[in-house]
Parts: C-alpha cells; sequence; structure tokens
C-alpha cells in the first residue's frame, strides 16, 4: 500500500487569521507540522495543500513539497481530493495544519485499519477520545460520535449524541479528533458528490460519508491534540517548543 499525507493549509482562518504562518520557536507553525509529519517516517510522501503563495513558498523554499490548489474549496477533504485526484496512491492521511505536534501512535493506529481490513471493507478511519467534564460534552465546538459495536460511525453532532434520558447505563461520551485516513476511492467519492442536507445542518464533512453509505472505522485514543485556534493556543504551544 501506498500511503501518503497531506496536510490542507488555508491562510485566511476564520478564528485566527494567518495563524499558519506564525512564529513557533524560530519556525512558522506550517512548517513545523509539515517537519512533524516527515518526522514520523509513516509515509512514503508528505504534502501541504494550499490556497496561499505564502505558505507554499514557505514549504517550497524550506525543502517541502507543496501544491496550490486551483478551486476555491469548502472543506479540507474537497482540497485534498483535488491535490490527489492523478495521484498513484492507495491511503490517504489527512494531517491538520495547525497540529505541529504530532503524536505518530494514534497515526500509526489509523494505518493498521487498512493494512488489518483485508476485505476493504473501511472506507475512512479516524480517531476519537472519552469525555467527562459536562461543559465539554455539552460544547458544540467539540463534535461528539457514535459508534456500532464494531467501533463504525453510527453519527456525529456537535449535539450532545447520545441524549441523556437515562443515567447510569453506562454511556461514554466520545469526542471526535479530526484527522482522517482516507481510502482514496472514498475520498474520490465525496469531491464528486453533493452535500446533503445533514451535513449542511451540522456543518460537518464527515456526515456526507455517512449519508453516501461510506464507513468509518472509528479509533480511540488517548493522545489528545494539541490544536492551535486562538492567540491563546499559539502562547502555550510556545512553552512546548
Amino acid at each position: 500500500m501506498k500511503i501518503i499525507a497531506v496536510i490542507p493549509a488555508r491562510y485566511a482562518s476564520t478564528r485566527f487569521p494567518a495563524k499558519l504562518m506564525q512564529d513557533l520557536g524560530g519556525k512558522t507553525v506550517i512548517r513545523r507540522t509539515y517537519e512533524a509529519a516527515m518526522a514520523t517516517q509513516l509515509f512514503d510522501d508528505v504534502f501541504v495543500v494550499t490556497d496561499s503563495d505564502l505558505i507554499y513558498n514557505e514549504i517550497i523554499s524550506n525543502g517541502g513539497k507543496a501544491i496550490m490548489s486551483i478551486k476555491e474549496h469548502e472543506s479540507g477533504s474537497d482540497r485534498i481530493a483535488e491535490a490527489v485526484e492523478n495521484m498513484d496512491v492507495d491511503v490517504v492521511i489527512n494531517v491538520q495544519g495547525d497540529e505541529p505536534f504530532i503524536n505518530a501512535t494514534p497515526l500509526k493506529e489509523l494505518i493498521e485499519v487498512f493494512r488489518n481490513d483485508k476485505a476493504k471493507q473501511v472506507d475512512l478511519a479516524s480517531l476519537m477520545f472519552e469525555i467527562k467534564d459536562k461543559m465539554e460534552i455539552e460544547n458544540p465546538n467539540n463534535v461528539k460520535v457514535i459508534v456500532d459495536q464494531q467501533g463504525f460511525a453510527l453519527y456525529f453532532s456537535r449535539s450532545v449524541i447520545p441524549y441523556p434520558r437515562e443515567e447510569n447505563v453506562g454511556v461514554r461520551y466520545m469526542k471526535h479528533i479530526g484527522i482522517y485516513a482516507f481510502r482514496k476511492e472514498a475520498l474520490m467519492d465525496f469531491y464528486r458528490l453533493p452535500m446533503l442536507s445533514l451535513e449542511a445542518s451540522e456543518k460537518l464533512e464527515q456526515l456526507r460519508y455517512l449519508e453516501y453509505g461510506k464507513r468509518i472505522r472509528m479509533v480511540e485514543t488517548t493522545h489528545g491534540s494539541i490544536g492551535i485556534d486562538t492567540v491563546e493556543d499559539l502562547e502555550k504551544a510556545r512553552l512546548l517548543v
């Protein structure tokens, strides 16, 4: 299997514009993310795909590989799909551009899902971890996921799922981490299929896969991601480099 990592990198982030070009210990956030992905040694290749000349030049000038998006895109999946459409690859890992402290262990677990999937029942794999704090569970910025007995996603929501009509029945609340591993065919299907009502309502691209019958295998991890969404996040990250 040929496995690559692709880092979608928009310049005009809504909550923190130009965050990927901010300084983080002498290097930009996006450069640190790219180098961290390379350092895992899990991938046959690593690319940044971007709509920004600044980000493109930042990666290329430091010896990395970058691809300029041709079209405007609604989602990271669309941006990645355009970039890999003509590549000969089997599995594509979506690494978030604003997560420079990549942990190799959960990425390795995602890759193993596909190595072990001899019957090709899995279209995507993604990560989740348990949350217990009531405010965390109720926060609509935390996307929750529920799975079946085999670990396949049943639904993702910004709402509390499942709703706690009955307490103390052993329900665990799982937060979705937006790192995906795609079979290339599933990614290209996503790119060509229109958005439906569930995705439009929740603004969650993973619901498009479910609405069209794709199977998403969730992997539980204890490795919470460290993302940079705000200026405060950046200040905390600077203490770690």
